[in-house]
């Protein structure tokens, strides 16, 4: 299990707050230091689609330009974006292997940590 996004997120602050508070201790991958492959990013469209990946309502995909906006009509170009922008990538993202949590919600982390929360 791994934990996905950027420290200085304020919805990546409170889940790593929720898992220190439980001291759970889980692997973090900074997308702004360590970037995100096309690997990692394509396994994870596979699993839910390209479009739940992409952060629409962040300020860095709002202040790209409206041609470059207008282009991301696919996962390639999705992919090619989110490698060159992390900051465009949904987060946090608690990687399982064999599915993803995009997002933080307590209720979730509650359910998928709970023989650690007790």
């Amino acid at each position: 299990m791994k934990l996905y996004g950027i420290p200085n997120c304020t919805t990546v602050k409170r889940a790593r707050a929720w898992l220190a508070e439980r001291q759970i201790s889980i692997p973090f991958h900074d997308f702004k230091k360590d970037g995100a492959s096309a690997a990692l990013l394509e396994r994870w469209s596979r699993m839910i689609g390209w479009d739940a990946l992409l952060n629409r309502k962040g300020t860095t995909w709002r202040q790209l330009p409206e041609e470059v906006r207008a282009g991301i009509t696919g996962e390639a170009a999705a992919i090619e974006l989110m490698m060159a922008k992390p900051s465009v990538i949904r987060r946090p993202i608690l990687d399982e292997g064999e599915a993803i949590h995009v997002g933080f919600e307590p209720a979730v982390y509650e359910k998928l940590f709970r023989a650690n929360t007790r």
